[in-house]
């Protein structure tokens, strides 16, 4: 960094690259981001100037800052994968050091929490804790794969595979199989296009979720997934849902809403413990017809964006005493949102 009268010449290492940058010494660390944001396309929000292992802050000055800054990676996710190697060479130093500590940890509680590390892959370490662990969450990282590896955590609870980017080749359901403790399993905001038969192994699934992906169906063989209490599969491209969807008996909640449907199998009746049902934005014209008739525990059901009128729904047998129950849960929403009472609002049920 040269000096020449006020002037100061810093450069910025980001991304592999360096970027020279000229300014006054009276500057401040928020002017230097502002320069920054069309070099990098960074805002200046998710920008973070490290010097000599110290954080600057936007209001001081460069005078103040004693030298030059780096940027290194944001907190967002698209930044982060364009991190200068030198933060990541600190950052793999740091994970070393922690590792014993954190492996013996990790035994000791059963719980390995994983969100948003900029992983690429599951440590090796997560296996080494085998059937000790109860709760593994990798969400929000860059894992390219979940390997065979994941048979060994026999008693395995929870686990959390969300907005990584998975595409159906990319899971191991074969290693998923030996999952017979697993009671929640949640893979949205992923690339999945299909979910295998290997799902329905999974028999002590109590929430599984899979929405913000790219399925079109359900597996038949969820039919075996028999203590399912939680499903939500939104903001997929799901067409048809199988009939065998009745012998899921447990369940208590059912989203759907922002797919491709244009009908629901008559076996939905069949889901007497349902007591919340979200279809919003689809292409439905009408409902099961023994839904009101025999889901007498249903109270929510969200039909926003859909083409289900009134008409229809007063025509089902159980009508009155669903509405009743709506009404009863809601009250408080409906006063306040819903001028005239005597109307459905297939809105105002939506949590």
């Amino acid at each position: 960094m040269g000096d020449s009268s006020n002037i100061i010449n810093i450069t910025v290492k980001f991304s592999g690259r360096s970027i020279p940058i000229n300014l006054s010494l009276d500057s401040t660390v928020q002017d230097l981001k502002s320069l920054l944001q069309p070099l990098t396309n960074v805002l200046p929000r998710g920008q973070k100037l490290i010097f000599k292992g110290k954080l600057l802050v936007n209001e001081m000055t460069l005078r103040e800052s004693e030298g030059g800054p780096v940027l290194k990676e944001t907190q967002t996710r698209m930044i982060s994968r364009q991190a200068d190697s030198g933060a990541k060479m600190v950052n793999e130093k740091k994970e070393v050091q922690v590792d014993k500590n954190r492996l013996e940890r990790w035994k000791l509680t059963g719980v390995i929490a994983l969100a948003e590390c900029n992983l690429k892959a599951i440590p090796d370490e997560v296996w080494a804790c085998g059937s000790l662990t109860r709760f593994l969450d990798v969400s929000n990282n860059s894992i390219q794969q979940v390997p065979n590896n994941i048979n060994c955590l026999t008693y395995l609870q929870k686990l959390f595979l969300n907005a990584n980017g998975l595409s159906d080749e990319s899971i191991s359901w074969e290693g998923l199989r030996t999952l017979k403790c697993l009671m929640v399993l949640s893979v949205s905001q992923n690339c999945l296009n299909a979910l295998p038969p290997a799902l329905g192994v999974l028999t002590s699934l109590k929430q599984l979720n899979v929405s913000n992906n790219k399925l079109t169906t359900l597996p038949t063989e969820i039919s075996f997934l028999t203590k399912l209490e939680i499903l939500k599969a939104n903001n997929n491209r799901i067409s048809s849902i199988p009939a065998c969807i009745g012998d899921c008996n447990s369940l208590i909640e059912v989203d759907l809403s922002s797919n491709h449907l244009s009908e629901l199998p008559e076996t939905f009746g069949s889901l007497h413990k349902l007591k919340a049902l979200h279809l919003g934005n689809n292409g439905l014209k009408s409902l099961p017809s023994s839904i009101f008739k025999m889901c007498l525990q249903l109270s929510t059901l969200d039909l926003h964006n859909t083409e289900v009128t009134m008409d229809v729904l007063r025509q089902f047998e159980g009508w009155e005493a669903f509405d009743e129950r709506r009404r009863s849960k809601h009250q408080k929403q409906l006063d306040f949102r819903v001028v005239n009472s005597a109307q459905f609002d297939e809105g105002a049920d939506k949590n």
